[in-house]
């Protein structure tokens, strides 16, 4: 994107903030979300067009909301590159790995029999994306077809840890300068979700079960349960009852 226009200057930069769209990606979240799969990365990626969309609101929101001080020392170059480049890096496998699993979760729902290694191989002949990343993917499914996520393929999950403080460090960066990154972070925010054995989703359960008494299951028994929070609450009674409809 080096092209420059007369005059100086690079193209890049005449051209508008405002990015178009045929609909795949949102086609793409509506099945994601269909399929209760993962696709932060992408979804971030759709939100970022839709705000993009949104230019005049932008023009005039610029002068009402204030961003943060500039840094008081400026970032290494050299080192901030590279940096940049490991961390786009691991976040590009995390898009995969969603779209993988988007792939096979659509797969076995209609019972289509998808190698995801051979979807791998066409993709490098004869699609837009074409990535030599695409081989170590075709790999890594031939490898382990059985694989549940590309992430703990011991290939990736090395890259991936070998990157990740680079990663934490852009994904900083550009938060304190006020630089939105929707798609590397949200690839991070996954990265970080998917490692951990625990997360914090009890709390969101206790929460629906106390606004709407959608009861939750423990850790320490069996069952399902409700939990009359406050002397406000009441009695539900059927809990069995009360989940039906779960997704």
């Amino acid at each position: 994107y080096q092209r420059r226009v007369h005059g100086g200057g690079h193209l890049v930069d005449q051209i508008l903030d405002q990015t178009g769209m045929k609909g795949t990606g949102r086609w793409t979240i509506q099945e994601a979300a269909e399929r209760n799969c993962p696709a932060s990365v992408m979804a971030a990626a759709l939100d970022a067009r839709y705000v993009s969309g949104r230019k005049q609101e932008r023009v005039a929101a610029a002068e009402i909301l204030k961003g943060p001080e500039a840094p008081t020392a400026p970032a290494d170059r050299a080192t901030l590159v590279s940096q940049v480049r490991q961390a786009l890096y691991a976040a590009k496998i995390v898009s995969y790995a969603q779209g993988m699993n988007l792939i096979r979760d659509a797969g076995i729902a209609n019972g289509w029999d998808i190698n995801l290694g051979e979807c791998s191989r066409i993709w490098k002949g004869g699609c837009i994306i074409r990535a030599v990343f695409l081989d170590q993917i075709k790999a890594a499914f031939q490898k382990n077809p059985a694989l549940p996520n590309l992430l703990v393929d011991p290939n990736f999950a090395a890259m991936l840890n070998e990157r990740q403080q680079a990663w934490r460090s852009v994904v900083a960066a550009a938060i304190t300068a006020g630089i939105p990154c929707p798609a590397m972070s949200g690839a991070l925010a996954y990265y970080d979700s998917y490692r951990r054995a625990s997360l914090p989703a009890n709390l969101t359960q206790a929460q629906r079960d106390f606004f709407g008494g959608h009861s939750y299951e423990r850790t320490d028994r069996e069952g399902t349960f409700h939990c009359l929070w406050d002397d406000a609450h009441h009695d539900i009674g059927n809990v069995e009852e009360r989940g039906r409809g779960n997704l």
